[in-house]
């Protein structure tokens, strides 16, 4: 990856629908030359796809949490059980007290409460602590620096 692919992906992270020739300006490309790139870096899985930041309050899904997920087994081979789960947005094998840690978005703490029932369906897990979230300062994207 060259500094335009990096100037690039800022810019499709700052406004993924904008359309190649404003793209290829803001870069020094023509439109075409633009288009190339990123079909390139389409290619290549640097851009893995692209999507629309929605609100999830307005969605109805307001409460945000993390949570840890303790196993008596090794927690590798479950991606699938945790993915079965549509409340939970990110699932991730991590190091340290617990073995797995979602990321989970529910439109009330008693939905939430129906979430971790479900998490302690799947085979191998023995335990969760959930953290709910009151306030987020900020999200960003990963940067292309």
């Amino acid at each position: 990856m060259d500094d335009i692919d990096r100037a690039l992906i800022a810019e499709l992270q700052r406004d993924a629908g904008q359309a190649y020739a404003a793209l290829g300006k803001a870069v020094g490309l023509s439109a075409g030359a633009a288009h190339e790139r990123v079909r390139k870096l389409r290619e290549r899985g640097v851009i893995r796809h692209t999507t629309v930041d929605v609100d999830p309050a307005a969605l109805g899904r307001g409460v945000l949490a993390f949570v840890m997920v303790d196993s008596s087994a090794w927690m590798g081979d479950a991606a699938a059980s945790f993915a079965a789960i549509p409340e939970i947005q990110e699932a991730h094998i991590i190091a340290g007290a617990a073995s797995v840690l979602v990321k989970v978005r529910t439109a009330t703490t008693e939905e939430l409460q129906h979430v971790l029932r479900r998490l302690y369906a799947i085979e191998g897990v023995s335990g969760t602590q959930a953290t709910v979230v009151l306030e987020t300062f900020f999200e960003r994207p990963v940067s292309a620096d």
